[in-house]
């Protein structure tokens, strides 16, 4: 009986001292994330505007967000169009780059942007496609080094805007952000609980890993200039 007695006080001592490292590192973890989207958030809140407030740039590049097989845009898609042939109608960008998932053979987000684009008015000529903007970080990397953009309008909603620009800054590019938040959005709760995986992610990837998309030949949208700046 001894013996158990003493080997249950060893076992009580190790879970006491494993708890001990545990609980910190575990406050540690979960509070980081939150930090990390506080301190995003506070930092580029100033660089988001209205359609009516935004600076002109040449550039709008609009974030995918989900196709239907039917083809429709989802509804958070949708209302980043709008908002992009809004900016375009007024004159504030010229040309608008759709950027989004095409890695399956029948899902083409860009191309479903295109065509809804061309049914609101805006002329094929003024717009560009990119295929392989998987993700955020690709997009605004692709937009950089394949399309020479410079300075832009990112159009996304609100839960994502931050992080878009924090990635298009720390990829050279300068960047103001339209809000595309037009209509209450069923899934908006999940959306802002997923940022605070991504954005951790994405402070990784700008300041530690460095990914390479996917690349290829230059693709300059004002080949002249060889940069989307004015």
């Amino acid at each position: 009986m001894p013996r158990i007695f003493g080997g249950r006080k060893t076992l009580r001592r190790y879970a006491l001292m494993i708890l001990r490292y545990l609980v910190p590192v575990g406050v540690f973890l979960v509070a980081v994330p939150f930090a990390l989207r506080w301190w995003t958030d506070h930092r580029y809140k100033s660089r988001i505007y209205t359609v009516e407030d935004v600076p002109s740039r040449d550039v709008a590049i609009v974030f995918g967000a989900g196709v239907w097989p039917d083809g429709r845009l989802s509804d958070i898609l949708a209302d980043r169009m709008d908002t992009a042939i809004e900016l375009y109608q007024q004159g504030k960008v010229e040309v608008l780059l759709l950027t989004g998932d095409n890695r399956f053979l029948y899902y083409n987000e860009p191309q479903h942007m295109h065509d809804y684009a061309v049914a609101h008015g805006v002329p094929p000529e003024d717009i560009v496609l990119d295929y392989a903007g998987r993700r955020t970080y690709d997009s605004c990397y692709r937009a950089r080094d394949i399309f020479g953009v410079s300075e832009a309008i990112l159009i996304s909603q609100a839960y994502h805007l931050d992080r878009a620009l924090f990635s298009a800054h720390h990829l050279g590019i300068d960047a103001v952000g339209v809000a595309a938040d037009r209509r209450p959005y069923v899934h908006i709760r999940y959306y802002w609980l997923r940022e605070l995986l991504a954005t951790p992610v994405a402070w990784w990837e700008v300041f530690v890993t460095h990914p390479q998309p996917i690349l290829g030949e230059p693709l300059p949208i004002f080949p002249e200039e060889g940069s989307g700046a004015p």
